[in-house]
């Protein structure tokens, strides 16, 4: 488990939307640190993937603020998100299948990208140069995520596992300071769930600030600095695993749906 420190480099500030008047969040806060791992958990329809949408600029929050790296950047679109230094992936998978392993990579670089499109339509040297360029440090990333040898593979001929870490190493191509993960061990066997849980912390402690949405409570439990629960679109409790794990109200809306969920066999 990584260890942060630093000034928060992500604030949330009472944030809420509604939707056809009913509230899908309300009032909700945290802050996340350089190097922490800050999970979101909560039964289905809490309003964790809705809080991931409003945070990274898909939906435009009614009320609260959010700060990236000191700026507010409350509903700022994706893109402009992106190249202040916030990434993110998504529960369902957005990998074009029919490119290669290393083309899903290489389209991630497109935001830090400076050079013009007429000089990359007429193939000018310097379109070439940092063609190459963006290629390497794909292959860097490829590497990085255990996914080297699959560089040239179609992408939609992975399995699922490696799927979800190629989408990590798409969003990491923006040198991200803070990185939203959906669900990134969703539909992972327990090989590959493995693999991701430290993949995830050693991005941690290279210095990113890591903002989770996860339904796997052991991995949440392990890897998590801090942990926000919510019920119902508002947050409920929050603390360290330890303290999270104890608490009758997170027990009975989501730890004890799971135990109960166990015990019927599903």
């Amino acid at each position: 488990m990584s260890t942060e420190t630093g000034r928060p480099l992500l604030v949330v500030e009472g944030l809420g939307i509604v939707f056809g008047g009913l509230r899908a969040v309300h009032d909700v806060g945290f802050a996340l640190k350089p190097g922490e791992i800050v999970s979101i958990i909560g039964p289905n329809g809490a309003g964790k993937t809705t809080l991931f949408n409003m945070i990274s600029g898909l939906y435009m929050p009614a009320s609260g603020s959010v700060r990236l790296d000191g700026e507010v950047v409350t509903g700022m679109a994706s893109h402009l998100l992106a190249r202040r230094g916030l990434s993110r992936t998504f529960q369902n998978l957005q990998i074009f299948p029919a490119m290669s392993v290393l083309e899903n990579v290489m389209s991630g670089f497109h935001l830090k990208e400076k050079g013009s499109l007429f000089a990359d339509l007429l193939n000018w040297p310097t379109a070439r140069s940092r063609t190459r360029a963006i290629e390497a440090a794909a292959r860097a990333l490829l590497a990085r995520v255990g996914l080297e040898r699959a560089a040239e593979r179609e992408a939609g001929a992975l399995s699922y596992g490696s799927l979800k870490r190629l989408e990590i190493a798409r969003a990491l191509a923006l040198s991200p300071k803070v990185l939203l993960l959906d669900e990134p061990a969703a539909g992972c066997n327990a090989t590959e769930t493995e693999e991701i849980d430290r993949l995830i912390e050693e991005i941690a402690h290279e210095g990113t600030a890591i903002l989770l949405v996860e339904h796997d409570m052991k991995m949440v439990m392990r890897i998590s600095n801090h942990i926000v629960v919510l019920d119902h679109g508002e947050k409920i409790a929050e603390g360290d695993p330890a303290t999270v794990s104890r608490d009758p109200r997170v027990i009975e809306a989501y730890l004890g749906v799971q135990q109960e969920g166990s015990h019927a066999g599903g």
